[in-house]
């Protein structure tokens, strides 16, 4: 699993829960945490993560703790089955995204009577392992007026997690008890832990795309680590000004220099006439920088009309790079453009949405209902063009038909932007016990 990088010097180890296609999973891992036990429920999923090196535990059996390089077990099925007392002490990270359908716009939105909200999940494996720090990442919805009370309850829990919540007793008496709990000096500093939540655009991280979450990152108290250290590791390093900067000043043209003039003039229109103050961050990455490449990726090759057949061609060597047919441009459904980071990867509840999948291209096509006679072509984005765009190496195997891939991808953490917060939580809880030696 050369993905998943080289581990530190430090045998750090990890658990994921809800781990779907393995992008929160990879970004830990890439920050030295060893796995000990992954769990998910999806059965595409569960085959993704086998395809990249995990080994599922036989039903009825118990996973057994592994050793650095060997495969780390799957446990598949619901997490509410799932004992994990045979970890505790052993842990270093916990992380997971639970479902987050309870809370987003696009779900049904009934949040704790919703009977997929799996944060006590979450804080049951807390209580299990006692972790010293913990990674959970939701969405946005959270952040609504109308779930603001109920987020700040799950922040309050996940502060004290021992501190369960009574069978029959509503989420507000129990909030109340955990405030009066919050004003008490901890009996046990292993059982408190501190809680830092960052609202984060993954753009903002070096990721090809617009995608707000929210991140949730908890430390043990009996640690006692560098909570601001922490938050300065996770300050935004990239910016749209600084895109915008890159294209009045030129350097983002020099890097694409086979853009079409029609295409730059039409994008530089936009913009304004002088560049704005330089804010000292690193361009927007967008869809055209991910598919042409970031890092050491090579370029995608474009998918010629004729191969917009359903049918794996292998273009360029690539996998999931497949031309799919019936792409729509309507009302309400605006398609992604070249120069922009990618709209928000989706999972869809039917399926992939239409117009967050379709992106238009360089080229211009006759139009007769067109005031100019001409429009851009469009299609869909291919399985793999979507990878990039949440940062997945394009070694990494996804399992399942086209619309089970794209569902994986869209309820996924980018790689990029886990990364770097699973590598701030590796870099303070090293200077935290480095202070205790």
């Amino acid at each position: 699993m050369a993905e998943l990088g080289e581990g530190r010097k430090m045998d750090r180890t990890g658990v994921e829960l809800f781990a779907g296609a393995g992008g929160l999973a990879m970004s830990v891992h890439r920050a030295g945490f060893r796995p000990l036990l992954f769990n998910e429920v999806a059965k595409r999923a569960c085959e993704t993560l086998e395809a990249n090196g995990a080994k599922r535990v036989p039903e009825g059996e118990k996973p057994s703790v592994p050793e650095p390089g060997e495969p780390w077990p799957l446990m598949a099925g619901d997490v509410q089955d799932l004992d994990m007392g045979y970890l505790e002490g052993r842990v270093d990270i916990l992380a997971g995204g639970p479902p987050c359908q309870p809370f987003s716009l696009g779900g049904v939105a009934k949040g704790d009577e919703d009977k997929r909200n799996m944060f006590p999940q979450m804080f049951k494996a807390v209580r299990q392992i006692q972790p010293k720090a913990v990674i959970c990442e939701n969405v946005r919805g959270l952040l609504r007026p109308s779930f603001k009370p109920y987020f700040e309850y799950i922040q309050r829990e996940l502060e004290l997690p021992f501190e369960e919540r009574a069978e029959g007793t509503t989420w507000q008496e129990h909030d109340q008890f955990l405030r009066e709990r919050q004003g008490e000096a901890p009996t046990d500093a292993k059982k408190r832990y501190t809680v830092v939540m960052t609202p984060v655009n993954a753009a903002d991280y070096g990721v090809p795309q617009i995608r707000n979450r929210v991140i949730l990152v908890a430390f043990r108290q009996d640690l006692d680590v560098d909570i601001e250290h922490f938050k300065r590791l996770v300050r935004p390093t990239h910016s749209d000004t600084a895109l915008i900067r890159s294209m009045i000043c030129g350097s983002y043209w020099e890097r694409h220099s086979g853009v079409p003039d029609h295409v730059r003039d039409l994008v530089m229109a936009r913009l304004p006439k002088v560049a704005p103050p330089d804010d000292g961050l690193l361009p927007w990455y967008t869809m055209r920088d991910a598919i042409v490449g970031i890092g050491d990726n090579k370029p995608l090759p474009e998918i010629p009309e004729e191969w917009m057949d359903r049918t794996e061609h292998y273009l360029g060597g690539f996998v999931d790079h497949v031309g799919w047919p019936g792409a729509r441009i309507y009302d309400g459904h605006t398609p992604n453009e070249l120069d922009r980071p990618a709209k928000t990867v989706k999972a869809g509840v039917h399926g992939v949405p239409g117009g967050e999948s379709v992106m238009l291209l360089d080229e211009l096509v006759p139009d007769q209902n067109s005031p100019t006679g001409f429009r851009y072509a469009h299609r869909y984005m291919s399985v793999r063009e979507t990878a990039r765009v949440m940062t997945f190496p394009d070694t990494w195997e996804l399992k399942g038909p086209r619309g089970e891939k794209m569902r994986q991808l869209g309820n996924a953490v980018p790689v990029a932007l886990g990364e770097v917060f699973a590598k701030a939580v590796a870099a303070v809880l090293d200077e935290a016990e480095a202070r205790r030696r």
